[in-house]
């Protein structure tokens, strides 16, 4: 135990810890040298706003200024932005980045999403326009035909077509729902009289 004590108290031992402090010292310096000069620190690029622009003209414009791209697809069609144009960006406009940082977009689908017709065939016109609420589509008006069933719907139209349970429909379409009004049809009565 003495001789290690001895030889930590040398002068060996104090110029080899000194030379490994220094060498210490020096490769952290040179390693941060080369992180600033490698990851360009300090240097920034401002995000640019791409909201409501074309993919075409996002395209070029995040090339201009050094940074890369991805697109995500967007289910959310939303009527007040252009078809394909962008509807959000990650990061935010204005933000200070890295050039060649990897912008996301989320880009407005040509149209809305198409959802399929409930069955809302001999059921009330509340609970039928609660099941086609449910799915994104609405009620444009009700018209009434003889039948029995009051406010029980018969038919249902689309645009002045016809339209069946399980047929596809872009959402938010504005659907005309045929309603019995509560009077016996003249053919069924005449039916019931004859026999």
């Amino acid at each position: 135990m003495k001789h290690f004590l001895n030889f930590l108290r040398s002068r060996v031992f104090l110029i080899q810890l000194g030379l490994a402090l220094v060498a210490v010292i020096l490769l952290c310096f040179l390693t941060l040298k080369w992180l600033k000069s490698s990851t360009n620190h300090g240097e920034f690029v401002e995000v640019p706003d791409f909201s409501k622009m074309s993919v075409m003209e996002m395209r070029k414009a995040v090339e201009d200024v050094g940074l890369r791209y991805q697109v995500l697809d967007s289910s959310n069609y939303n009527p007040e932005y252009p078809r394909f144009s962008i509807l959000e960006q990650d990061p935010p406009a204005g933000n200070k980045v890295k050039s060649n940082r990897k912008i996301y977009f989320t880009v407005n689908p040509s149209g809305y999403k198409k959802v399929t017709v409930p069955d809302i065939i001999q059921v009330t016109q509340r609970n039928a326009r609660t099941m086609l609420n449910a799915v994104g589509l609405d009620v444009q008006r009700v018209t009434y035909i003889d039948e029995l069933g009051r406010d029980m719907v018969y038919r249902m139209r689309h645009k002045g077509k016809y339209i069946k349970p399980g047929d596809k429909l872009p959402k938010t379409s504005k659907i005309e729902l045929v309603c019995g009004n509560g009077t016996i049809p003249g053919s069924a009565r005449i039916q019931a009289d004859s026999q």
